[in-house]
């Protein structure tokens, strides 16, 4: 369903996208008969893998030179040129919101067509169908590399004092008592930080509230206040078992005091190891999904596209594109990054994963896993600071009834949409 061009809600309100407007992309340079692509992509702390990416793919081919820009702040690069209509030939993003204004504002190609996708696990294809405000036909992202949130534990101290990993939520907190009882502080957070509120809250999220509320709000089918009561009370819970002021670290703060065994777990992603690995090298660190349920089946892996490449609309060349992705998309430089980012790979193949990641390794291998919920999240939201202010207030209900407004406030466009959508799927 590709109609006339609508409008790209949030970020993207002042982006003009004309059609049948000239655009940068895949071009021939005047003094070369190779032909240019351009990658922009938002990971800069993988910078010098996709120099050396770059670099290697350019020496390997001779009708194709390759630019790949790893700005600091992608996602404002990226609106600045797209209201410039200078469009990158791809572009390599998360799979978040901004991916699914991106594809509401009609910016990125179809490319059901390329043939790389059949080695895509369809756990990871799904998360990013589900992305789209409402069905779209077609296949605008190819996922790359995931990550995955639960609990990071210090696996010496765990094997020292013979602590058992927990499957239940009581097993959770009786774990937490009995890691309080040897004088040990069970979590370090890093809420001075916002967004490190978001961690827990996704990875208790995905066991106990359904993986589509906030379509089925968005829809008029449920609401905040039930989806999210028993989330909200639970993340209450976990702020028994951490620092006396949790407000009072940041993010880098918290690596560094669970690096250096302040701690013996840490409620974050698996993006947080490089970061703590500079701290304490030689860290021996496991970890476990979140077990927030009442019994194990109810446990998922919160883990998510972390970047996939999409290929623009505006790209003149979309077999020199695919040329570029089939590289990118090679086992061994997808293992290079794995190896540099302790990331998941979102192809099928026999990678080797960190074994950072060995007990999530069940659920990955079973593609049992659920997106993070604030993937739906408008930024306008802040649902971030939402979190903080509610984590030191401890009002549930006053929390999760500014959530309820705040979502029909930042989202009466997308909400609009969707019944629309809904009210003419029913009419067919």
């Amino acid at each position: 369903m590709r109609g006339n061009m609508t409008k790209c809600f949030c970020v993207l309100t002042v982006i003009a996208v004309g059609a049948g407007t000239c655009l940068t992309g895949c071009s021939q340079g005047e003094n070369s008969k190779k032909t240019e692509i351009e990658i922009v992509q938002y990971k800069p702390e993988a910078t010098a893998y996709f120099d050396a990416l770059e670099e290697e793919f350019n020496a390997t081919h001779d009708d194709i030179h390759l630019t790949i820009e790893s700005p600091n702040d992608a996602s404002t690069v990226l609106r600045t040129r797209f209201i410039r209509e200078d469009y990158p030939d791809i572009i390599g993003i998360g799979g978040d919101i901004n991916y699914s204004y991106y594809i509401d504002a009609q910016i990125l190609a179809d490319v059901s067509d390329y043939p790389g996708l059949a080695d895509i696990k369809q756990s990871y294809l799904d998360i990013g169908e589900a992305l789209e405000i409402v069905p779209t036909d077609g296949v605008y992202g190819v996922p790359y590399v995931a990550n995955a949130a639960g609990i990071l534990y210090n696996k010496d101290m765990f094997d020292e004092h013979g602590w058992e990993i927990p499957e239940t939520w009581d097993e959770l907190l009786s774990l937490c008592d009995a890691i309080k009882a040897e004088g040990i502080t069970p979590f370090y957070f890093g809420f001075r930080d916002t967004w490190t509120c978001l961690a827990p809250w996704n990875a208790i999220a995905v066991d106990l509230a359904p993986a589509d509320l906030c379509k089925q709000v968005n829809r008029g089918e449920a609401t905040f206040s039930d989806g999210y009561k028993e989330v909200a009370q639970k993340y209450l819970q976990l702020m028994d078992y951490g620092p006396d002021d949790p407000f009072a670290y940041g993010y880098n703060d918290a690596c560094t005091a669970f690096a250096n065994g302040e701690s013996a777990m840490y409620p974050i992603g698996s993006y947080a190891i490089p970061q703590i690995l500079t701290v304490n090298p030689d860290m021996d660190i496991d970890s476990f999904v979140m077990p927030a349920g009442d019994t194990k089946d109810e446990n998922t892996l919160n883990s998510g596209i972390d970047l996939q490449f999409c290929v623009m609309e505006a790209c003149e060349n979309k077999e020199a594109a695919y040329e570029v992705l089939d590289f990118l998309y090679e086992d061994e430089n997808i293992q290079k990054y794995i190896n540099d980012q302790r990331a998941i790979p979102c192809k099928e193949g026999d990678f080797q994963l960190s074994p950072m990641l060995s007990g999530m390794m069940d659920y990955i291998d079973s593609g049992n896993m659920t997106d993070y919920q604030d993937h739906y999240y408008p930024s306008e939201m802040a649902v971030d600071a939402q979190l903080q202010t509610f984590l030191i207030n401890k009002d549930t209900d006053a929390f999760l009834k500014k959530f309820d407004t705040d979502w029909q406030r930042y989202n009466r466009d997308i909400i609009r949409k969707v019944q629309e959508y809904e009210s003419d799927s029913s009419n067919q």
